[in-house]
């Protein structure tokens, strides 16, 4: 099934559509995603535990998207969100979590259980000018293309040479760009893939847990680089040729902004709650890690916080199904974690599902982003009321949260109980596991 996306109409009054009021936004402005990984010992069960907040613009929505495999023609091309590209022959359907503003995605799976995040990062490297791919277009593409994560880091490095990395990743007129770095998930192992332009290197891990948070992390133990990656470094004089080469250390900035200073200190509290739970993290210990707010890890500060979340279960027995957590609303510690299984009758989900404005959106409109349209879904506009009411601390409030830590809690058992089975034929009825869950959210703000 394709997409069916609500009915929109492009606002064009000045009660309906307004000018964005923020180019004067400074790039020192907190930015941050983090993005965690566990594999055997380190996880409770025999599966490899994914999870990813996505710290974005605070008014920003982000979408839960289900795109169905499909079958393309010959010398087809794929409008992604600045550029075209080349398609392939056959993409597997995944589910996404993105800005709804935009084609690619911040996170999401496909229906082999890779599971992929992205981050922002700023290297020596600079930042190219112009339209290129953004390192949300190609996680999609990665998951559309792949069915490990060792295959998506191939395709994410071949999309790089081909078309670069580029463009503005913000809903504003003020170009906001970076480079990216990627945790990369399957049933059996995790990948770092970390960038710089074109360049890249890749690490593979086969055991524990890891994380990464807005910053180059491989240091000397590199699994994979890009062919020229070294001599590059040579060249401009960032590495003297002599000693075991540390890519973190050659290629990150000398003098670090602020938003790279904070992100250390996120990466080094994630670190530590990794171990703390080191041979016990189970996705709900994931879960608590994305709504941990002392760390800065659950982010709300000025002009950012985590507008969606995502954790994923990934069965090392291929018999089991890959479960997906996804949030689809802001704030984690105030969301409800929703079930997604990839199976018969999966399908969009429309109250998840933004407003589409066509070619009067203002992301396709030459000079981009001049002015602002309203892309909250249903989920997110009834989540929002009964956010103002769980911050006020009213009665009505409390009962919400308790409803939404209810629900969460159901799903989650249901989860354990179908993990625990041998039983294969239900399978075929979980599907629409997320539209139900989603619909007795939507039903408890209403």
């Amino acid at each position: 099934m394709g997409l069916t996306r609500p009915e929109a109409k492009v606002a064009v009054s000045e009660t309906k559509l307004r000018v964005l009021e923020m180019a004067t936004w400074s790039p020192d402005t907190p930015c941050s995603c983090d993005c965690f990984v566990s594999v055997s010992p380190a996880s409770a069960i025999p599966s490899v535990i994914f999870a990813k907040n996505s710290d974005r613009p605070r008014d920003e929505v982000q979408e839960v998207v289900f795109v169905p495999a499909g079958a393309h023609s010959p010398g087809s091309r794929l409008q992604c969100t600045y550029i075209e590209v080349e398609q392939v022959s056959k993409t597997h359907a995944v589910i996404l979590s993105r800005p709804s503003w935009l084609w690619g995605a911040e996170m999401g799976a496909n229906e082999h259980g890779v599971c992929i995040g992205n981050e922002a990062v700023w290297t020596k490297e600079p930042v190219r000018e112009g339209e290129a791919l953004l390192g949300m277009d190609l996680l999609r593409l990665a998951l559309e293309r792949s069915s490990t994560a060792q295959e998506a880091v191939h395709v994410i490095s071949g999309l790089l040479e081909r078309y670069g990395q580029g463009g503005s990743c913000r809903e504003d007129p003020t170009p906001f760009c970076y480079h990216n770095t990627f945790l990369l998930a399957d049933r059996t192992e995790a990948w770092v893939l970390e960038t710089a332009g074109k360049l890249w290197a890749a690490q593979r891990i086969q055991a524990g847990a890891r994380n990464i948070s807005n910053q180059l992390s491989i240091g000397t133990d590199i699994s994979a680089e890009h062919p020229e990656l070294r001599s590059h470094a040579l060249a401009q004089g960032w590495w003297d040729g002599q000693g075991t080469f540390d890519f973190a250390q050659v290629f990150s900035l000398t003098q670090q902004p602020v938003r790279m200073e904070a992100a250390k200190a996120r990466f080094r509290a994630g670190c530590e709650l990794l171990q703390q739970q080191q041979g016990s993290i189970t996705a709900e210990v994931m879960m608590d890690i994305l709504r941990n707010k002392e760390s800065g890890i659950c982010m709300d500060s000025g002009g950012f916080r985590t507008t969606a979340s995502m954790v994923s279960i990934l069965p090392l027995d291929p018999k089991k199904p890959c479960v997906h957590f996804l949030t689809a609303t802001p704030d984690p510690s105030r969301s409800v974690f929703k079930p997604f299984i990839f199976g018969v009758g999966a399908a969009q989900v429309p109250q998840v599902l933004s407003p589409t404005f066509g070619a009067q959106d203002p992301v396709r409109i030459l000079p981009r982003f001049q002015t602002q349209v309203d892309r909250r879904h249903t989920l997110y506009c009834g989540h929002q009321a009964a956010l103002g009411l769980m911050e006020s601390g009213q009665e009505r409030g409390q009962q919400l949260r308790q409803k939404q830590r209810d629900l969460e809690q159901e799903g989650l058992e249901a989860v354990r109980g179908l993990l625990a089975s041998k039983q294969t034929s239900v399978l075929q009825e979980l599907g629409s596991l997320f539209q139900a869950f989603v619909e007795r959210e939507s039903q408890a703000y209403a």
